[in-house]
């Protein structure tokens, strides 16, 4: 039997619909599903159109349409694969399956509504392998990481495996204000650096790193310290804040920032051996959760929370948190799982164990609390030596 043949007898047993029928059946909730190859939809693809390539189609259709009763129309180019691919779904028990004749090409000569989607680059596709196979994510939830825009606070124990991650992950700007320069005494935790750049600035020497472990990334340096001054010009165009700060000042000063421009604020810390990340979103669309100031009141006095420099920290520890704190961040950008809004998940290292903790939003907080008016920035260096 020629492929002719096959053809004809597949026509015998799917039902077709014209382009303009398919269009029609999509505005009353039909699915219309695009199998071409990622090259092939880099032409254009018909809008609202699922994209799924016919390589990994029985891999995954059934995790994007568990609903065999859900109505689908498959499209190729031409009108021909789609017959075989509406076969398939037949044998897998869908009821309600028909190929579009003409294909995406018919399609584009009757004038009906297509998109130039983004898609991934080859590099893209190897590099990020992992995820994409992972139906939680795919093409589309990769794209997302490469649009996302996340500044991290600070270049140092934990900015440096947070920014790491993110660069590997994905994430497509990364930006970095840090007034720092690298010393001897940061490398046995701040593990962006390397012995040959000290007494570079912290900000060029994470570039250096993020660059080499993935040329793509688009990273942003704001080598000064950040102030109430130009805090929301530093923090304009972000989507999400990421606390990897060392100073109370800092901290309040982020908080309040995030909370007058309705930004995430996934907050970690550490202190000798014990670490805490949490995220800091009073704006929180699923529910209201905490900001800094609704935890901490006021920064507590120096001899109960010495600095790192005073106190020590176990190298690895930075690591430990700041990798919890880029795991939130992508959850946040990829709208996965439970973020940690209202919990603050305590660590112990020493006995290597998680406590989870809940928080609670102040409804009488000045800054987040309800029907409240942001009500300006502070000295943050003076109002940390005076509550202390």
């Amino acid at each position: 039997m020629n492929f002719k043949n096959v053809l004809k007898k597949l026509k015998e047993t799917v039902k077709e619909v014209t382009p303009k029928q398919a269009y029609e059946l999509q505005q009353k909730g039909y699915i219309l599903l695009d199998i071409r190859e990622p090259h092939e939809v880099s032409q254009g693809t018909p809008t609202g159109a699922t994209r799924i390539n016919r390589s990994h189609l029985e891999a995954r259709v059934l995790q994007t349409f568990p609903d065999l009763e859900q109505p689908i129309m498959t499209m190729c180019a031409s009108g021909e694969r789609s017959l075989f691919v509406a076969q398939s779904l037949m044998q897998l028990g869908y009821r309600h399956v028909s190929s579009v004749s003409g294909g995406f090409v018919q399609w584009k000569n009757e004038s009906l509504p297509f998109e130039m989607p983004e898609a991934l680059t080859q590099n893209d596709r190897e590099r990020y392998a992992r995820q994409i196979t992972m139906p939680e994510i795919k093409e589309k939830g990769q794209l997302k990481l490469s649009n996302a825009k996340v500044l991290c606070i600070g270049a140092g124990g934990l900015g440096s495996p947070i920014a790491m991650y993110l660069a590997a992950g994905g994430i497509g700007t990364i930006g970095i204000i840090d007034d720092d320069i690298v010393d001897r005494s940061n490398l046995q935790r701040q593990i962006i650096h390397t012995d040959e750049r000290i007494g570079m600035t912290k900000t060029d020497s994470a570039e250096f790193t993020l660059k080499a472990l993935n040329p793509t990334v688009n990273v942003k340096k704001y080598n000064s310290r950040l102030t109430s001054d130009n805090i929301e010009e530093v923090f304009s165009g972000y989507d999400v804040i990421v606390d990897g700060s060392d100073n109370f000042a800092t901290r309040y000063l982020v908080n309040d920032a995030c909370v007058k421009l309705k930004l995430p604020n996934v907050h970690g810390s550490v202190f000798r051996f014990e670490g805490q990340v949490t995220v800091f979103w009073p704006a929180y669309s699923k529910h209201r959760g905490p900001c800094y100031r609704c935890l901490y009141l006021e920064p507590p006095p120096p001899e109960l929370a010495p600095s790192c420099a005073d106190a020590g920290v176990l190298g690895i520890l930075p690591g430990t948190i700041g990798l919890l704190e880029a795991t939130e961040t992508i959850k946040i950008i990829l709208d996965l799982g439970d973020l940690l809004v209202g919990r603050l998940l305590h660590y112990d290292a020493l006995k290597q164990r998680f406590v989870e903790l809940k928080c609670q939003r102040n409804p009488d907080c000045l800054y987040c609390g309800d029907n409240r008016e942001f009500p300006g920035y502070v000295d943050y260096q003076k109002f940390c030596r005076s509550s202390s």
